[in-house]
């Protein structure tokens, strides 16, 4: 049975630019509302996104690079990531060391990201190339149940501080194809009345 879920690379892929993008809409002058909306957002975006690493890709991968030193260290950057949000948490938009702590917590993403992308992924991709499917699958089923655990609501309400205008455009084409949904029926109805 043909799968249709992305592989695995090309979803690694796509976290890593989701949350390039979130760091690329934070600045120093933003409101304090909406870099707490960033922040939040990235934050959760990264911890989900090493989890499926660390339960499913790096498994994966070891079998391929045993022993080998760039894969070794992915997870103590991981763990730095999670100090790093932490303290993030532990502090708010309003305190002197918030845009530091973000920038420094990007400068680390960004460092990691590059490793992945020219390493790793590449790697996965020749030692790997019959799983990548099924493991983008895997990745596709856990990362659902990761999303139900850190508050959807949540999620949606950052995402939408974060990309106010793709989530506005997002609403409204929903709207849209709701009301071009519903039309056909409520005109029927109308006739036979």
């Amino acid at each position: 049975m043909p799968s249709y879920s992305p592989s695995i690379t090309t979803m690694i892929r796509m976290d890593h630019t989701h949350v390039i993008a979130a760091f690329h809409r934070y600045h120093a002058e933003t409101s304090w509302w909406r870099k707490r909306a960033i922040v939040e957002l990235a934050c959760t975006a990264l911890e989900i996104h090493a989890r499926l690493e660390e339960e499913i890709f790096y498994p994966a991968l070891g079998v391929a690079m045993a022993g080998d030193d760039r894969l070794a260290k992915s997870k103590p950057e991981h763990d730095k990531m999670r100090e790093d949000i932490a303290k993030l948490r532990s502090i708010g938009p309003e305190d002197a060391s918030y845009d530091a702590r973000f920038m420094q917590l990007m400068r680390e993403v960004l460092h990691h990201v590059a490793d992945e992308e020219t390493v790793l992924l590449p790697t996965a991709e020749r030692a790997l190339a019959s799983q990548l499917s099924e493991l983008g699958m895997r990745m596709t089923k856990r990362r659902m149940q990761l999303v139900a655990q850190h508050r959807p609501g949540v999620i949606a309400a950052n995402t939408a501080g974060t990309f106010p205008l793709a989530s506005f455009a997002l609403v409204s084409i929903g709207a849209l194809a709701l009301a071009l949904c519903l039309r056909p029926t409520y005109a029927s109805r109308r006739h036979r009345t």
